[in-house]
């Protein structure tokens, strides 16, 4: 059985967060693990309210998982601030964590900031580096280079910027452009264009914990980061397809369109 781990915030609607990435896991028949950073009061039409776990009791969770089940992977997501940035960092150093992907979860889909203006600095300088790969938006994206990111030329440059400057590799996601939905891949050996086509379905709520958790899940099965990338891209596209419409405002996608069988009829 393959392992991975999710270190992110509780989302109590269920369609960002631990929950997605749990959910992501499942459907790619990876065992999943959590280790919480905060819990937060939202739903689809956005968060009120988020409270931070300790950063001692943030340290005995990853211990937790650490000395018993070790992943094959590890998903980061929505880390608020640097006490806590600086523990996960330390502890994935003490215990050699592999095939790390960060998602610098900065701002939510319905625009409420996730992240203090002092943990950008600490998730740069001391999660970036240890990062098999992170997967910013192009908002997220403009935040770390200080530029504006308005076309396919601007993406490469940012990426290569991102690149260079904190060593690791980078998906930059073009959903934010309105005319494409693809995606830049920039390694040390290549850059790819992983070309998209936009869905029509508005609700996106968790897209972006959702696909750097399958990211996550292939990895920890071995798989090229490439292939990786391209077979996670494909998963958010049918579970997008599958139209799942949930909640007043931009909704959840079903993680678990491909579950059939005995339990799996909806």
């Amino acid at each position: 059985m393959f392992t991975a781990l999710t270190i992110a915030g509780s989302d109590s609607s269920g369609g960002a967060g631990i929950q997605a990435d749990l959910k992501t896991m499942a459907a790619h028949s990876v065992y999943g693990m959590s280790v919480i950073t905060a819990l937060t009061a939202q739903n689809t039409t956005g968060v009120s309210g988020i409270l931070n776990v300790p950063a001692e009791f943030l340290g005995k969770q990853l211990d937790a998982v650490f000395t018993d089940i070790f992943p094959d992977a590890v998903k980061i997501g929505m880390v608020s601030s640097a006490e806590l940035i600086a523990v996960i960092a330390e502890k994935l150093q003490e215990y050699q964590g592999k095939n790390i992907v960060v998602d610098p979860v900065m701002v939510s889909t319905s625009g409420s900031r996730l992240i203090d203006e002092d943990a950008v600095a600490e998730l740069t300088s001391k999660l970036f580096p240890q990062a098999f790969i992170i997967t910013p938006n192009i908002p997220e994206a403009e935040v770390l280079i200080g530029k504006n990111i308005q076309t396919a030329q601007d993406m490469e440059d940012a990426a290569k910027q991102i690149y260079e400057t904190y060593g690791c590799r980078v998906l930059l996601k073009g959903g934010h452009q309105v005319e494409t939905a693809n995606d830049l891949l920039w390694t040390e050996i290549q850059k790819v264009w992983l070309n998209g086509r936009r869905i029509d379905n508005p609700n996106t709520h968790g897209t972006g914990c959702t696909l750097s958790s399958a990211i996550a899940s292939n990895l920890a099965k071995g798989k090229p980061i490439e292939q990786a990338v391209q077979e996670a891209k494909r998963y958010i596209s049918l579970a997008l397809e599958d139209g799942l419409d949930l909640g007043k405002g931009s909704g959840p996608m079903n993680h678990m369109f491909a579950v059939k069988g005995e339990y799996g009829n909806l």
